[in-house]
């Protein structure tokens, strides 16, 4: 197990320098001078200058990019071109409230996705089946800032029931205005896992172990729950934690539509100020984060399944 963790380590290392690295070169090759768009068409040739001089916006590119990576190893992700601050202070202070997002969405997303799911596998082809995997997919293919309009207008606007924007004062404050952000985050990623439950759990409904548990006169709850989830907990497992990932990152979209402070609305800002050091800051996080979470859904495998913790121990991946 522990051989397969630094493996993994290692290829996250490698992963998070390959993609700063595309990311930094994509930057570079997009129109526009980071210094003109910071100080205006209208600034001098000489503070322009002086903004290249100041940010070594003049040196080669695999030279600026080992600086900000030698600087990030250490914890260091520069300054801000658009308002000199820390990025990796202004990280620190929005990532609360993306892990919050991102968890309150996930807990949402599980708590409809797989019991949803498992309903529509026990009942196939029904109506309610049918109308569940129809609604599963209007939310996957709805996109999120619509979404996310759609629930102000109807239950901030009309209703009222839930504030626009906004963190939210004191507990409930801070609840209330969750509810609306975590909904749209939420919503691909809940349609998603219960049609990966309800597909999962079709494939092994008249499997041998399923009928014969059913034939020793085991009770029906335990036969779903232990003999058909059970054995679908692989696949569910996995896409939770790819959709967690996603919502780690930073749902851009989301947190623009409702205000919300976090580090996908900063990353979107850092893009269209074409902010170098605030987009590759949010990347390398975000990269981090995503390896992270994969790794442990990797890990949680071994858990669920007793063959794949056998051949961790043999060192097979």
């Amino acid at each position: 197990m522990y051989r397969y963790v630094l493996k993994r380590l290692a290829q996250m290392i490698l992963v998070l320098f390959g993609v700063t690295f595309i990311v930094y070169w994509l930057i570079d090759m997009t129109p526009g001078d980071p210094a003109v768009m910071i100080l205006g068409n209208a600034a001098s040739p000489e503070n322009v200058a002086a903004l290249h001089e100041k940010y070594h916006l003049d040196d080669p590119l695999i030279i600026r990019y080992f600086r900000f990576m030698f600087g990030a190893v250490h914890g260091d992700f520069g300054e801000s071109y658009k308002n000199g601050l820390s990025v990796g202070a202004t990280i620190a202070e929005k990532m609360p409230t993306t892990v919050r997002l991102a968890v309150s969405g996930m807990i949402i997303a599980v708590i409809i996705g797989i019991p949803t799911g498992i309903i529509c596998a026990l009942k196939p082809y029904t109506i309610l089946d049918n109308s569940a995997m129809i609604f599963a997919l209007i939310w996957v293919s709805a996109p999120a800032f619509w979404l996310g309009l759609m629930l102000i207008i109807i239950f901030a606007l009309k209703l009222g029931w839930f504030p626009a924007s906004g963190l939210g004062q004191g507990f409930w404050g801070s609840v209330r205005a969750t509810i609306l952000p975590a909904w749209t985050a939420c919503a691909a990623c809940g349609a998603t896992i219960a049609r990966v439950t309800r597909s999962s759990m079709l494939e092994i409904m008249n499997s041998d172990y399923v009928v014969t548990a059913r034939a020793k006169g085991i009770k029906e709850w335990s036969v779903v729950m232990r003999h058909m989830f059970g054995n679908v907990l692989i696949p569910v497992t996995t896409i939770i934690g790819l959709q967690f990932g996603m919502m780690l990152g930073g749902a851009c979209y989301t947190e623009s539509v409702f205000s919300w402070p976090g580090l996908g609305r900063y990353l979107l800002d850092g893009v269209k100020a074409k902010d170098t050091p605030v987009i590759l800051g949010c990347v390398v996080v975000i990269s981090v984060m995503t390896s992270l979470v994969n790794l442990i859904t990797d890990i949680l495998y071994a858990f669920i399944d007793p063959r794949i913790k056998a051949q961790y121990k043999k060192g097979g991946n």
